[in-house]
C-alpha cells in the first residue's frame, strides 16, 4: 500500500462513520429508532473496523515492522 492509497481508505472510512450518523438521523424520523440502529450498524462496523487496521499499519510502519511505501 502507497501513501495515497492509506489516505484514501482513511477518507472512505471517515466518510463511512459519518454517513452511518446521517442514516441513523434521518432514518429515526421515518422508521423509528430501533430499525434506525439497525440501518446504522453495518456502515459503523465497517468503517470503524478500517480505522482500526489503518491505526495498526501506522502503527507498524512508524515501528518500523510494515512500511508503507512512499509511491
Amino acid at each position: 500500500m502507497d501513501r495515497s492509497g492509506f489516505v484514501k481508505l482513511s477518507v472512505v472510512a471517515f466518510g463511512l462513520v459519518v454517513c452511518s450518523f446521517f442514516v441513523r438521523g434521518v432514518s429515526q424520523l421515518f422508521v423509528g429508532q430501533t430499525t434506525a440502529e439497525i440501518l446504522q450498524a453495518p456502515l459503523a462496523i465497517v468503517g470503524f473496523s478500517i480505522l482500526v487496521y489503518l491505526f495498526i499499519r501506522a502503527t507498524l510502519d512508524a515501528a518500523g515492522i510494515w512500511s508503507v511505501d512512499e509511491t
